[in-house]
């Protein structure tokens, strides 16, 4: 069998199935305010902890919706060493291609801990490699509701 055909029936053994779930990371007000400065998205709501607390309906800051998606590879411990070859078994590359669907359903305050869950959803064939689609689910701890969801596009390369 063909390097990508095991790639993509490995992925597609694995659709609907929950595959990893990360460990916690702490949001603070440091984080914050440098996604503020590196994409000039200022606004008060963000960066202004006395405002916040006085006029916002969350009660403080939060934290940007684009941070907490920049946060997947760290969350879902994509580019963790090993973890190349522990997810994607024959594999030589692998390529972000994008996202079908973002929501940020609940705020993310600087004193949240997060993690992410990660599930396949499906495996099909992309060229010379295997696209999968993964539905990724970022978790505010003691939240009734997650703090994203988005649908990612990947594909692997044997």
């Amino acid at each position: 069998m063909a390097a990508a055909e095991e790639l993509l029936t490995h992925y597609r053994q694995l659709a609907g199935r929950e595959v990893a779930v990360g460990d916690w990371l702490q949001m603070d007000q440091q984080r914050i305010d440098a996604f503020a400065q590196a994409t000039g998205d200022l606004q008060w709501i963000h960066i202004d902890p006395q405002r916040a607390a006085a006029e916002s309906p969350y009660g403080s800051t939060i934290a940007h919706g684009f941070l907490t998606l920049s946060l997947l590879p760290l969350l879902t411990q994509a580019n963790a060493v090993g973890q190349f070859e522990k997810n994607y078994p024959g594999m030589r590359l692998r390529v972000n291609y994008g996202l079908n669907k973002v929501r940020f359903p609940a705020p993310v305050r600087p004193s949240d801990r997060l993690r992410a869950r990660t599930t396949v959803l499906s495996a099909e064939p992309a060229g010379a490699g295997v696209e999968i689609i993964y539905l990724l689910t970022v978790e505010v701890e003691g939240s009734e509701k997650p703090a994203c969801v988005a649908e990612q596009v990947i594909r692997v390369y044997p």
